[in-house]
């Protein structure tokens, strides 16, 4: 096997990771950055986010309406000293990004352009028209070239961490293109793998999200965090799950029924009448959308397609001149996969998901159980997210958390590492090349990678969908034990060396199954209505039991152990989720006390 020493291997080479790599290269020269990536970094799913990036910009806006915002979107599962610092550092990384020469949309006046995002009161997301994820990702890798400190390591699969005593030793990663397994001996991890999505049949996410970051960090012995909220985004095209950006509702599309009629007023979302569009009822919380979907097709009131049920968002009255200005990607997908232009007609969409809001453990610095792991990005639960991640806090977490993962990496080294165990290191990137290769030289398998990952995609959505309860969520947890068990005889017909993808896709399955049994052991044990997670059997918010994250801690021959860790609370306390109308006075009335509250300034 051959070994590869750096510094610090950066694993997943999208923004987060790209991020990262860039604030070590910047800060410290001198420490050499391997940059490992599943795919060459142009293909990081980072690419795909259309909408756009959150950041206090404009003159009514303030610090406190995007810690609210971001809190009680959150459903008060957020910990809100990372919310203050998360909230604090966005306009920075977005201006920065700019600097670097990311082509933000400006205003007639020369301003940065932003517009209204689902959960958000006020007009905060940054975007460079619908493509802001390929504009930033093209940025950073751009950038990251200029530094020769950087070394990429594209078309290589991580597999498992060398950790010694608890502390971080490296990674080890299959080259594709060879099949040669390699030691990356690092004194500091830094995870950025994006999330889990196919674990799911219908989805937003790229073929490359199956979660393996999370299951490495997993097996390692780091639990994972909060998993059971998977986020469904309520605008998908039925049939292929790609995304119409939240923006559409941003510029002040409509969602509407089969009767044309919008239905979200319906739903406490606002009333259908016309005020400003930040108020607009289209622009809830994606939870709140994607269950009053689920709501509408169990009434009937859905329209049928091809593809199955769906609604139709209406962006007629907004204009071509608009949509061509800021919307034309959003015109194209509408075009070539569902044959709409939504210059002149509706177009079908459905919730579909999108986003775990949980991920791997971290501190507020990005800091694992195990020293010298650090993650960041959709593979980690930070958590500014909790039950609910509102639209374009994402693009700015990569930016914001990927510089804080770089510069505690440097701090962690500089502070001095443990000395390692050369051989214990080589024995067990041995191990993990065994492991792989026992999996691709089986021969008495009787299962198929195909079979299971269908099986498991169609349990997920069966039993861990936008609506829960306690029967589909333990026929899921029993599935996926069996499925557990079912892949340990899965048998790969092609023993090829060199990109054998039959190989990687068992991997990814292999990660695949571990994180879909956290996110259903998770779900069971939360006995709770919160934000991405309902319950049919337990509809209501619970936060005398349950203001707390779930720790689904791994178990290699059985489920895994739950526990809880408290939530952060630093000012804002849990109180009831209301938008439209309901939010605007429960905001004034927080507001008018809190001035009632101001000492009177003394007399001179």
């Amino acid at each position: 096997m051959e070994i590869i020493n750096t510094d610090i291997a950066i694993v997943g080479a999208g923004g987060a990771g790209l991020r990262a790599a860039i604030a070590v290269a910047q800060a410290d020269p001198s420490l050499n950055v391997a940059l490992i990536s599943k795919v060459y970094p142009m293909r990081s799913h980072t690419c795909a986010a259309e909408g756009g990036a959150a950041g206090v910009a404009g003159a009514n806006d303030s610090m406190e309406y995007h810690f609210n915002d971001t809190v009680s979107g959150a459903d008060w599962l957020a910990d809100q000293d990372a919310v203050e610092f998360f909230i604090e550092e966005a306009p920075k990384e977005l201006t920065l990004i700019e600097h670097w020469g990311c082509p933000w949309s400006r205003t007639k006046d020369g301003k940065v352009a932003v517009r209204p995002f689902g959960g958000m009161k006020m007009e905060r997301t940054w975007y460079a028209a619908d493509k802001s994820g390929f504009h930033i990702l093209h940025t950073l890798f751009q950038t990251s070239l200029q530094f020769p400190s950087i070394r990429r390591y594209d078309e290589f699969f991580s597999t498992d961490l060398i950790v010694q005593d608890g502390v971080c030793q490296g990674v080890t990663a299959m080259e594709i293109r060879t099949g040669e397994m390699k030691l990356f001996k690092a004194k500091s991890v830094i995870i950025c793998t994006g999330g889990a999505g196919r674990i799911y049949p219908f989805t937003t996410n790229g073929a490359i999200k199956t979660g393996d970051g999370m299951a490495m960090a997993y097996k390692a012995g780091i639990p994972l965090k909060d998993m059971e909220f998977v986020q469904y985004h309520p605008t998908g095209l039925p049939g292929t799950g790609i995304l119409l950006t939240e923006g559409c509702r941003g510029e002040g599309g409509y969602m509407i029924n089969k009767d044309g009629y919008r239905y979200l007023q319906d739903y406490g979302l606002g009333p259908a009448k016309p005020e400003p569009v930040k108020k607009a009822m289209e622009l809830g919380p994606r939870d709140r959308l994607s269950q009053a979907f689920w709501h509408e097709m169990q009434k009937g009131r859905v329209v049928e397609t091809r593809y199955g049920e769906a609604v139709l968002l209406d962006m007629r009255h907004l204009g071509e001149k608009l949509i061509n200005e800021r919307l034309p990607f959003v015109r194209d997908l509408a075009k070539s996969y569902m044959g709409v232009d939504v210059v002149d007609e509706p177009c079908p969409v459905r919730p579909v998901v999108h986003y775990m809001m949980g991920g791997i453990h971290t501190d507020i610095n990005t800091a694992t159980s195990i020293k010298g792991v650090y993650a960041v990005g959709e593979c980690a639960c930070v958590t500014i997210n909790g039950a609910n991640r509102l639209g374009s806090n994402s693009l700015t977490e990569l930016l914001v958390f990927g510089k804080k993962a770089g510069h505690e990496a440097i701090g962690y080294i500089q502070g001095g590492t443990a000395p390692r165990d050369e051989a214990d290191a080589e024995k067990q990137g041995e191990a993990a090349e065994a492991r792989v290769k026992g999996i691709l030289n089986r021969t008495d398998g009787k299962e198929s990678v195909s079979v299971i990952r269908r099986e498991l995609n169609d349990i997920m959505e069966y039993g861990c969908g936008i609506y829960r309860d306690a029967n589909l969520l333990t026929e899921a947890c029993n599935k996926i034990a069996e499925l557990r068990d079912r892949f340990k005889d899965v048998q790969i017909k092609d023993k090829s060396a060199v990109f054998n993808t039959a190989l990687t896709q068992a991997l990814e399955l292999e990660a695949m199954i571990e994180v879909s049994q956290s996110v259903a052991q998770s779900g069971l044990a939360r006995t709770e209505s919160r934000g991405a997670h309902q319950r049919l059997d337990y509809p209501a918010r619970d936060d005398a039991k349950f203001l707390c994250h779930s720790m689904a801690h791994y178990n290699p021959n059985a489920e895994p152990r739950i526990d809880y860790l408290d939530v952060v609370i630093t000012k804002s306390q849990p109180q009831e989720r209301l938008y439209g109308a309901a939010g605007e006075a429960m905001a004034k009335k927080a507001e008018q006390e809190k001035q009632e509250k101001q000492p009177v300034a003394a007399a001179e």
